[in-house]
C-alpha cells in the first residue's frame, strides 16, 4: 500500500466510524475524550497505568465529575469502551489521541518524561496508517522536536506518507456545565497536509467547531497562549488588590464598578492565588522557549511572580485580623474553607488554599479545613480530613478563611456564627450582614 492508500484509508475509517480509537491518559482530558468518541460509534481502547482507574472504566464507575455516569455505563456495557494497561493493544488502533501529565520542574521547566515515555511506546509498536494527536499542553515545537523523531527513529516510518502526526490541545474547563468537549471549538495543526486532513476530519466527527492552523507549533502555541492571557489578567487584578490594600480602598468594589462599562473590559477577579493544571503552569512553557530565542517574555514573568506571591498577601492579612482582636497567630485555630482551585470541584492540583495553609502551619497556627469535595489532604508529611461544618468548628476558629468559594456554603450563616472572617474570593461582598465581621482581600 502506497502512502495515499494509507491516508485515504484512515479518512474512509474515520468517516465510516470503524477507526479504532486509542486514547492514552484517562484523566480529566482523557476520560470524557474517550466518552465522546464511544458515544458515536467509534470503538475506544484507554491505555491507563493507574490500576484502580482501568478497573472503574471497565465496571462503568466515573470518576470525573465532566462524565455523565449513565453515558459511561452505556458505552462500557455496549462495548464501546475499555482499558487496560498494556500498550500491546497499540497495533489495533488507527487514530491515538496523548492526554498525559505535563508538569514543571521545581525550577519551572517543562517535564516532558510522560510525552516522551509514551511516545516510546507507541513508536516500538507503530504500524502505517496510524493518526497519532497530542492533546497535552505544552511548549510550541514538542510535537515535531521531541515527538516526530521517536516515531520515525524507532519505527522507520516516515510521517505524512506512512503515520500521521498532530497537535490538537484541550480545551477542558472542569466543572463547566456550559461547555463541553462537544461544544467546544477545536484547534488543530500538523506540519503536513496529510496529518493535518486526516486530524481535522477524525475531530469533526465528535465536535462542533474545528478550527486548523498551519502547523502542529501554532496549535501548542494557541493553548499556551489562551492560558498566558488568563493569568496575566489574573495578575493584574491581583496586582490592583495589593494597590488597594494601601489605597485603603475595597478592590472589589472597585472591580465590580469598572465591570459595568460595556466595552474595552473582560472581568477578572483577585484571589488567593492561582491553581489547576493549566494557569499556574502553561505560562512558564512559552518562557523556558522562548530564552531559546535569546527572548525575554517580561509579562509572563512578572504574572507569574505576583501570582505566586498571593497566598503570603493572604498570611498577612490573616496576621492583621488576628492582631486586630488581639489574638497572637501562633496560638490561632484558623478554620480553612475550601482546598480545591476552582469552586464546586473535586481537584486540589496546585490549589492556593495548600500554600496558604503551609504557610499558616509554618508559624505554629493550629489549622482545621473544610471542603465539601476534597475529603482528605496531605499536606508536609501529615494526613488532614474535612472536618464537618457545624455551629461549634465554625464559632471555635478565630478566623475563618473561604479560600475557594463553594456554591453549597451557607455563607450568611458562617459570618453569623464565626468571629471573623477573611473572603479570600469575594464571595461574601453582595450578602446583607455585619460586613464588619468581614475582611475582603
Amino acid at each position: 500500500m502506497n502512502s495515499n492508500q494509507y491516508h485515504l484509508t484512515l479518512k474512509e475509517k474515520i468517516t465510516k466510524h470503524t477507526a479504532v480509537v486509542g486514547v492514552i491518559g484517562l484523566g480529566y482530558v482523557g476520560l470524557p475524550f474517550a466518552v465522546e468518541k464511544a458515544k458515536v460509534g467509534f470503538q475506544v481502547i484507554g491505555i491507563e497505568r493507574n490500576p484502580l482507574r482501568v478497573a472503574d472504566v471497565n465496571q462503568g464507575k466515573n470518576y470525573i465529575s465532566d462524565v455523565k455516569d449513565d453515558e459511561l455505563k452505556e458505552v462500557v456495557s455496549q462495548g464501546y469502551l475499555k482499558a487496560t494497561e498494556s500498550f500491546n493493544v497499540v497495533p489495533e488502533m488507527d487514530v491515538i489521541v496523548i492526554c498525559v501529565p505535563t508538569p514543571l520542574t521545581k525550577n519551572l521547566v517543562p517535564n516532558l518524561t510522560y510525552v516522551e515515555s509514551v511516545t516510546t511506546e507507541i513508536a516500538k509498536k507503530l504500524r502505517p496508517g496510524q493518526l497519532i494527536t497530542l492533546e497535552s499542553t505544552t511548549y510550541p515545537g514538542t510535537t515535531d522536536e521531541v515527538m516526530k523523531p521517536i516515531l520515525e527513529g524507532k519505527s522507520e516510518l516516515q510521517q505524512g506518507q506512512e503515520f500521521f502526526l498532530a497537535h490538537s490541545p484541550e480545551r477542558v474547563d472542569p466543572g463547566n456545565k456550559r461547555y463541553t468537549t462537544k461544544n467546544t471549538c477545536k484547534v488543530v495543526g500538523a506540519s503536513d497536509s496529510n496529518s493535518l486532513e486526516v486530524a481535522d476530519l477524525f475531530y469533526q466527527q465528535t465536535i462542533d467547531k474545528v478550527v486548523t492552523v498551519s502547523s502542529a507549533k501554532a496549535a501548542e502555541l494557541v493553548k499556551v497562549f489562551e492560558n498566558t492571557f488568563r493569568a496575566v489578567n489574573i495578575a493584574l487584578v491581583n496586582e490592583l488588590a495589593l494597590l488597594c490594600d494601601r489605597l485603603d480602598l475595597n478592590v472589589w468594589e472597585v472591580l465590580d464598578a469598572a465591570n459595568t462599562k460595556p466595552f474595552g473590559i473582560m472581568p477578572f477577579y483577585p484571589g488567593p492565588g492561582v491553581g489547576g493544571h493549566c494557569i499556574p503552569l502553561d505560562p512558564h512553557y512559552l518562557e523556558w522557549k522562548a530564552k531559546e530565542f535569546n527572548f525575554q517574555t517580561r509579562f509572563i514573568r512578572l504574572a507569574g511572580e505576583l501570582n505566586r506571591k498571593m497566598p503570603e498577601f493572604v498570611q498577612e492579612k490573616a496576621w492583621r485580623t488576628l492582631n486586630n482582636l488581639g489574638i497572637a497567630p501562633s496560638r490561632s485555630h484558623i478554620l480553612i474553607l475550601g482546598v480545591s482551585y476552582k469552586k464546586d470541584l473535586a481537584d486540589c492540583r496546585e490549589s492556593p488554599a495548600l500554600e496558604v495553609m503551609k504557610l499558616l502551619l509554618a508559624d505554629g497556627v493550629k489549622i482545621t479545613y473544610h471542603d465539601p469535595y476534597i475529603p482528605e489532604i496531605s499536606l508536609e508529611g501529615q494526613i488532614y480530613k474535612s472536618a464537618n461544618l457545624d455551629d461549634n468548628l465554625i464559632k471555635n476558629a478565630d478566623l475563618v478563611i473561604i479560600t475557594t468559594d463553594h456554591s453549597n456554603i451557607d455563607y450568611v450563616g458562617l459570618v453569623e456564627k464565626a468571629k471573623a472572617v477573611l473572603d479570600t474570593r469575594g464571595v461574601t461582598r453582595k450578602l446583607n450582614f455585619n460586613q464588619e465581621k468581614v475582611t475582603l482581600l
